[in-house]
């Protein structure tokens, strides 16, 4: 099925992808004010066009932003001007509040990671960023919906549809400040799509990530006197080496910092670690080991280095000088399944699972996790790494945008002639 995808639609994508809506935790110096508002005003106006009306459209509060699940980036964001007040979410209602056993939600995002590409369509594909990660998605979301609307009487009647169309997804925020508000509030359905690049397989699960930071506070010397004080390059390299060799699974050693200059021996910096995970339980007993790591690479490392008199010092205080604390931890994962939905999704709307042993990733949808009653899935078109989400280049093919749109139409039509368990609707 091809020309879901109107004139129109090409018009409102080309607006957005043109419309700067970096994250403010992604945007540096040089990156132009996101301007959320607008890009959603624009995005609320084209829904508006085919039935639905605006239901909420605010943003977060300061006491959304500072509980202890909150990744610590947000926590301290949260009071710098403009911070909560320029990532506003957005809910859209297709139809009268409807029971849940009556009503599907898709979930976009429009805010983007930072690094401004080029925007053009040649008739054939788009670019920009945000062209496949997620304006590109969203679009070709309204025009699946208005054909679904066209072809089948129930959707916006006896069928509702909720959007939510949120800030807060890039940049480390993980839905904190939007998507989790929008779900605590109500506004799910049986059915939950969030739109993000699947290769247009839906998956059923999300994983999430904890960020370990490790912290060296030590007394810095200069070159001619290296042994006078903390060597905290040295130390945070070999704890990095030591993590890598020692912790196991799947996960990112990541940035580490000390100082720029070839004549100082620095006493401070710090050491990241990313690590995700794919359910509550394995997060906890992954924290528990990388605590155990911890101290052991500490232990090893005085032992190594204690005879060493360039970092004689620095190896006897080590236990002292270095913290290790978490910048993100607590977050839940999206690991759920249900076989009516699933049977909708495949036998009725003609979708692909996911491949049980292919890996998911992280996205909004974590805050589905343990909802009653509701299904979730996360299903887009393109890939992050082959349409270069996140790097430059970043591109959507028309030809995939109209196979979403496709697809988000024959979901809500299966959902709408599909008998939905008992005790739902």
């Amino acid at each position: 099925m091809t020309g879901l995808l109107l004139p129109s639609d090409h018009e409102l994508l080309l607006r957005l992808l043109r419309t700067p809506t970096v994250s403010p935790l992604e945007a540096g110096g040089g990156e132009p004010a996101a301007q959320l508002w607008q890009a959603q005003t624009d995005y609320a106006e084209a829904a508006q066009a085919i039935g639905f009306r605006l239901a909420r459209h605010d943003c977060a509060r300061p006491a959304d932003a500072l509980r202890d699940d909150v990744p610590a980036a947000v926590r301290e964001a949260a009071g710098t001007p403009g911070f909560l007040a320029g990532q506003p979410s957005l809910v859209l209602r297709l139809g009268r509040a409807l029971p849940l056993g009556s009503t599907v939600m898709f979930n976009v995002h429009l805010d983007t990671v930072a690094g401004l590409e080029p925007v053009s369509f040649d008739g054939r594909r788009f670019t920009g960023r945000g062209a496949i990660d997620a304006k590109g998605p969203a679009v070709a979301l309204l025009a699946g919906i208005r054909h679904a609307i066209q072809a089948g009487a129930a959707i916006g009647r006896d069928i509702g549809v909720i959007l939510q169309v949120v800030s807060g997804e890039e940049g480390g925020g993980l839905g904190t400040l939007g998507t989790r508000r929008l779900v605590a509030a109500g506004f799910h359905g049986r059915v939950n799509i969030f739109c993000e690049p699947t290769g247009l397989r839906y998956l059923t699960r999300a994983t999430a990530a904890m960020t370990a930071r490790v912290r060296v506070t030590g007394q810095g010397s200069i070159d001619d006197r290296p042994e006078a004080g903390h060597n905290a390059t040295v130390l945070l390299g070999f704890l990095a080496q030591h993590f890598a060799a020692s912790l196991g699974g799947s996960f990112c050693v990541a940035g580490l910092h000390t100082g720029d200059q070839h004549n100082r021996v620095y006493g401070t910096g710090e050491l990241l670690l990313n690590l995700p995970y794919e359910s509550s339980a394995e997060g906890e007993d992954l924290a528990a080991r990388v605590e155990l790591v911890f101290r052991d690479g500490l232990a090893e490392f005085a032992g190594k280095f204690g005879d060493n008199p360039v970092f004689a010092r620095t190896a006897a205080d080590a236990a002292e000088i270095t913290t290790l604390d978490w910048l993100k931890r607590g977050l839940p994962c999206l690991n759920g399944g249900d076989r009516w939905a699933e049977n909708l999704l495949t036998a009725h709307a003609g979708l692909t699972p996911h491949a049980a042993d292919e890996p998911a990733f992280t996205c909004d949808a974590i805050w589905m996790d343990g909802v009653p009653g509701a299904f979730t899935a996360v299903f887009g078109p393109g890939s992050l790494a082959e349409n270069n989400a996140h790097a430059p280049g970043e591109y959507a093919d028309l030809a995939e945008l109209e196979e979403f749109a496709a697809a988000v139409a024959r979901i809500l039509l299966a959902f709408a002639r599909t008998p939905v368990l008992k005790g739902i609707r």
